[in-house]
């Protein structure tokens, strides 16, 4: 029986993400043999205890999060390569806007995929490029002339994405605005460390807004597709 494009996507996925998982885990198995030293399990898994709920959390709620947004293939490619949130998502997002393709469908499932390999080996090569220059640019990067630039990148990257899909589902977007701003400005403990929590919440809550919304006749079938 012929397998369809899905099929390979899943079988590859699958198979990469495993092998990934089993390098991560080799290493620290590894050290362990190599160096004959063994954890503190005591001390392991009350660090676990105090931390593990939370990633499992938010590793769960992102799968439910991002998959629909990225489609199979770029949601394999993404947990493999990280960086979701800040690259590889603004990245398919920007592209499936760029080419007009409906979220969901097999267009944008191609293009989220290329759009995602294409970020992934960029990314790769600027990092080889990072590691070759690191010395001769360190002056230069670390140059006053340069800070306010660098701490700005991101405010620009999201803010330019921010506007594009504000500006097309503008009546969805203010719940979600609002609700963000004000738990970043009046529950401080919310900062940049949090944004793999507050993503996935946001997305839920515009979701949940978007229905409301449609249910009550004040947002079209057009303009959810958008």
């Amino acid at each position: 029986m012929e397998r369809t494009y899905m099929d390979e996507v899943h079988h590859y996925g699958r198979i990469w993400n495993i092998s990934v998982a089993t390098v991560f885990l080799i290493f620290p198995i590894l050290l362990c043999i190599i160096f004959r030293a063994v954890p503190n399990w005591s001390g392991l898994f009350k660090g676990l205890l105090a931390t593990l709920p939370m990633y499992w959390a938010v590793g769960f709620i992102e799968v439910f999060t991002y998959v629909p947004m990225l489609g199979a293939g770029g949601a394999y490619l993404s947990f493999v390569t990280g960086n979701i949130s800040n690259l590889k998502l603004p990245c398919a997002l920007n592209a499936m806007e760029k080419t007009d393709v409906i979220p969901g469908s097999e267009e944008a499932e191609l293009i989220s995929t290329i759009s995602i390999a294409v970020s992934s080996i960029v990314t790769t090569i600027i990092i080889l490029l990072g590691v070759i220059l690191i010395v001769p640019l360190k002056p230069i990067l670390e140059s006053e002339t340069l800070a306010p630039a660098f701490n700005q990148i991101l405010p620009a990257l999201f803010g330019a994405l921010g506007v594009a899909f504000v500006s097309k589902s503008w009546k969805i977007s203010i719940a979600p605005i609002i609700l963000m701003i004000s738990l970043f400005v009046f529950i401080p403990a919310f900062n940049a460390s949090t944004v793999g929590i507050m993503v996935p919440i946001s997305a839920v809550f515009t979701i949940l807004t978007a229905r409301i919304l449609y249910k009550k006749g004040l947002l079209t079938k057009k303009e959810l597709k958008k």
